[in-house]
């Protein structure tokens, strides 16, 4: 068979890349043409990229809109190569305003269409709803709620896990002892809390400000940003520069797994700590207009996938256009060690687990579709 796979951002090299592992293990003719990065190339070779998601990763609508022309020629370069390939199905992963053009594309020309990792249609843009019904073959969440939410959209789904969960299992498997980690890294034998400020330049000049005021509350801590390499270290420097914050670049589990509690901003990130069960807070600041529109716009409650699945703020989140330092700073302290919060937000967190699954996700993904395919050709 023949995979066309989309992803857009780094997240989705990722699990695109453990999604072709596992559908190359499942099926031995498989071959693969991709958008994506460096972790997709290492299975499907340089000779399957069509195009590197650092070329077409286009965020906040004024960039959107100055590169209107360049994305709308990604598209076209897209289509042409999945033709030429003559591919038998298209695997897209999130990546919503490139991917649901392709597939309105691809279901005109009569290829199928499979999604995994969904556009979050539930939080908000629910309009794509009815786009996903009427162009998407099959759907594959990674969240038990996602499944219910399409399912009741009359949109067929299948449920197989998280691949974050594969992610921190192969982590820990290599992960070095703390006095290790902690000499590597210059650090000292303070307790360490982890600052998750985002993986975008506006989330950084955002968040990580706050994160800084509530770090000098606390000198008997130690506090590490960690840093995504694909944004230049003078960037946080501009705010941790003379102050107690560490600067770790691409080490974010690790920090994370030596860490006794973490500050996150939002989104994967989130469950990501919640799963290797690190206590946590989310602190995320918003323009004003977003936090007078926010009921409007999010047609969920919750902005952290640890409360989304849960069904209930298991986590605090602080989300706002002024962050008040004084009561951030005691939630945090609630959630180290000896703090009132910390063992209900452990079990919260041993629940989350159950309810996202063991690892193996991505190989349960590629047999499913592969099955769902060799099926469908044989039909």
């Amino acid at each position: 068979m023949k995979y066309f796979v989309i992803a857009g951002e780094p997240s989705g090299d990722l699990h695109g890349s453990k999604l072709m592992q596992g559908i190359a293990a499942e099926d031995s003719d498989a071959s693969f043409r991709f958008c994506g990065g460096d972790r997709m190339v290492e299975v499907g070779g340089k000779e399957g990229l069509v195009k590197h998601y650092k070329e077409m990763s286009f965020f906040g609508f004024a960039n959107v809109l100055r590169n209107l022309k360049t994305i709308f020629s990604q598209i076209d370069e897209c289509k042409r190569a999945i033709e030429q390939f003559a591919a038998d199905v298209i695997i897209l992963i999130d990546y919503p305003s490139f991917n649901m053009r392709i597939a309105k594309w691809a279901h005109k020309k009569g290829i199928k269409v499979y999604y995994y990792i969904a556009p979050k249609v539930w939080a908000w843009k629910e309009w794509r709803v009815k786009s996903i019904r009427k162009y998407v073959d099959k759907v594959y969440t990674i969240f038990p709620f996602e499944t219910e939410y399409f399912n009741s959209k009359g949109i067929k789904t299948t449920f197989c896990g998280n691949p974050l969960v594969d992610d921190i299992a192969q982590m820990r498997l290599k992960l070095a002892p703390r006095e290790q980690f902690i000499a590597d890294n210059n650090l000292d034998n303070r307790p360490i809390v982890a600052l998750l400020a985002g993986s975008r330049v506006a989330e950084i000049k955002e968040n990580l400000p706050n994160m800084v005021a509530i770090a000098e509350r606390f000198t008997d801590y130690q506090f590490v940003v960690t840093a995504v390499p694909w944004i230049d270290k003078a960037l946080y420097d501009n705010y941790i520069s003379g102050t107690n914050v560490k600067y770790l670049c691409n080490q974010t589990q690790q920090t994370l797994a030596n860490a006794e509690a973490a500050i996150v901003t939002s989104g994967t990130a989130t469950l990501e700590t919640a799963l290797m069960g690190i206590p946590e807070m989310v602190l995320y600041h918003i323009p004003k207009l977003y936090e007078v529109l926010r009921p409007y716009v999010l047609k969920i409650p919750f902005v952290s996938l640890v409360n989304i699945n849960l069904g209930r703020e298991a986590v605090r989140e602080i989300v706002c256009a002024k962050v008040d330092i004084d009561a951030a700073s005691a939630e945090l302290r609630s959630i180290l060690k000896g703090g009132d919060k910390r063992e209900k937000m452990l079990a919260d967190f041993a629940e989350l687990s159950a309810l996202i699954g063991s690892d193996g996700a991505s190989q349960r993904f590629a047999k499913e579709i592969v099955k769902t395919l060799k099926v469908g050709s044989i039909n």
